[in-house]
């Protein structure tokens, strides 16, 4: 009976990929289009960056030190503040991405101020985050700088500036859109192949047949759900192979945790998918649900805004989209190494959403053939 149900499962897995490579516009949009839009997208996305939180190691504990925090505080550009006690607790706000920024302002700031010498504040950036830490950066040099103009013209002290990005040193934009369009690609790959697969199959006349086949709801569904995976895992590899080997990004964590959260992530998109598929009669109507859905859930994922910035009821709502998950493994896994424990955190919320969606998808495709 198992022998059975495996010989059902790839005959329909092996008439899918047939289907597929027969198909020019289907072969156009998983191999031409994401190798097109990896290299389009990594020289043209911009982002805007507002509410930043910071994290402070005030080693001073002086007036000199509440004064500048005090700017920061009052700055329209800041939000919140999280106050460490040690490097240990510093280090994790910013590993753990709860803040953008971190300041250090060493124990002789004040000493230095009174006595007219150069007083030192650290700014430590998250690098996974280019964009944003290249303007939050800027912020806080702006204020440290009128601070130490406004000290240096009433004692001639001054303050030396020491400006540092973590886990992106250089601030190089492409490593930080590279590690992105890797896991917006495969996704969307892997949900236009899952929409499509039964919407074609009614618009060419052959879902009849396989409603009268000896294959079950279940082994249909699996059978469709499979090629998919496997052609956006092959995809996600090769184009992660191009950006580490043509576009020189350093990957710092493991692949084999990588690949999980690719696999996993594809699965919270082909349960979507497959519902898409399940509910549409043609290839034009699933096309058209895809970017229906794809819209809202880029605009969602911390792409192109900071989740931070969205009101907060949107915020809530960003719970539910896998792709702001797989985009924070992707950049955490890729460009700091992230530990598992970080790593379980954000696949919890994934395999709950692949366990709703491949449910919810499931059951309308067993409403649909009866």
């Amino acid at each position: 009976m198992l022998r059975d149900f495996f010989r059902r499962v790839l005959a329909l897995i092996k008439k899918e990929f047939i289907t597929i490579w027969n198909d020019p516009k289907t072969k156009g949009i998983i191999i031409g289009m994401p190798l097109m839009q990896l290299l389009i997208f990594s020289n043209a996305a911009t982002m805007e960056v507002q509410n930043i939180d910071t994290a402070i190691l005030d080693r001073s504990q002086s007036v000199e030190s509440r004064e500048i925090i005090s700017r920061f505080e009052n700055s329209p550009r800041f939000r919140n503040f999280y106050y460490a006690d040690n490097e240990a607790e510093f280090k994790n706000k910013l590993d753990s991405q709860k803040v953008q920024i971190g300041l250090i302002i060493n124990n002789d700031f004040a000493r230095n101020i009174k006595s007219g010498n150069p007083a030192s504040i650290q700014v430590i950036a998250d690098g996974r985050q280019t964009n944003s830490a290249s303007i939050a950066s800027g912020y806080a040099t702006q204020i440290i700088t009128g601070y130490g103009n406004e000290t240096a013209s009433s004692n001639n002290s001054g303050i030396s500036l020491s400006v540092r990005n973590w886990f992106n040193p250089n601030l190089e934009y492409k490593w930080y859109i590279l590690t992105v369009i890797v896991a917006m690609l495969s996704l969307v790959t892997t949900l236009i192949l899952t929409a499509l697969s039964i919407a074609r199959e009614r618009e060419l006349g052959t879902f009849d047949q396989l409603i009268v086949s000896p294959l079950s709801s279940f082994e249909i569904l699996l059978g469709k759900s499979i090629p998919p995976l496997i052609i956006a895992l092959t995809l996600t590899m090769v184009m992660t192979g191009i950006v580490v080997l043509f576009f020189h990004l350093p990957f710092s964590g493991s692949f084999l945790l990588f690949m999980i959260s690719i696999f996993i992530s594809l699965l919270a998109i082909v349960g979507v998918g497959l519902y898409i598929s399940a509910i549409c009669n043609t290839q034009q109507q699933a096309i058209l649900s895809v970017m229906t859905f794809m819209m809202p859930a880029v605009l969602l994922s911390g792409f192109i805004s900071p989740i931070e910035d969205m009101p907060v009821f949107l915020q809530y709502l960003t719970w539910l989209n896998p792709v702001r998950f797989f985009m924070v493994l992707s950049r955490g896994i890729i460009l700091k190494g992230m530990g598992g424990e970080d790593i379980i955190v954000n696949l919890i919320p994934l395999i709950i959403i692949a366990s709703i969606t491949l449910t919810l998808a499931g059951r309308t495709f067993k409403r649909k053939l009866g």
